[in-house]
């Protein structure tokens, strides 16, 4: 599966931006978004703000879960007490078959059809599946404990992009853990 990981601030403005594949089940942790949709997942992400803006006020909860899908890609949600939105854009790669093969190594041959037809009771071809919401929701928590840690930055200013190498490397041993 491949993850696109977004912060958004409270301007609707990003904050940081990670992209990164799944490192379970064999996995080598690079991102296999096509490259003709690799420049839409920002858009993607931004146009789920407004479901998010509608969901949040339905449930106490700051893990909203799965709130958009896009084609294929599925888009989740965890909110801060601040109104800082952790959005994180996962699409499931479809699993190898005889005839697939090539396709399977190579994401820009293999067809929209082929990836929203493929069922696999895999949990990285499944992201709708309890395990992968599990997964998701602590990836989240981790993910908000070491933006907790920014804040209290004190050279760190509400709603400014988060540069810090720091912060990028946790939020990706994060996703290597969990995702």
């Amino acid at each position: 599966m491949s993850y696109y990981f977004c912060i958004i601030g409270t301007k609707d403005n990003p904050l940081f931006e990670h992209e990164f594949g799944t490192s379970k089940a064999g996995g080598d942790g690079i991102a296999r978004f096509r490259p003709e949709a690799r420049h839409m997942n920002q858009f993607v992400v931004h146009s789920s703000l407004d479901i998010v803006e509608e969901v949040q006020w339905l449930t106490g909860n700051m893990y909203l879960k799965i709130i958009d899908r896009f084609q294929s890609s599925h888009i989740s949600c965890f909110l801060t007490g601040g109104n800082i939105k952790f959005l994180l854009l996962h699409l499931p790669t479809p699993p190898p078959s005889a005839s697939g093969a090539s396709s399977a190594l190579n994401p820009s041959t293999s067809s929209l059809s082929s990836r929203v037809s493929s069922s696999s009771t895999s949990i990285a071809a499944n992201p709708t599946s309890p395990a992968t919401e599990e997964a998701i929701r602590q990836f989240m928590t981790e993910v908000y404990e070491v933006w907790v840690k920014n804040l209290m930055n004190p050279f760190y200013r509400v709603n400014m992009e988060v540069k810090s190498p720091v912060f990028r490397q946790r939020v990706a041993a994060a996703g290597r853990k969990y995702l």
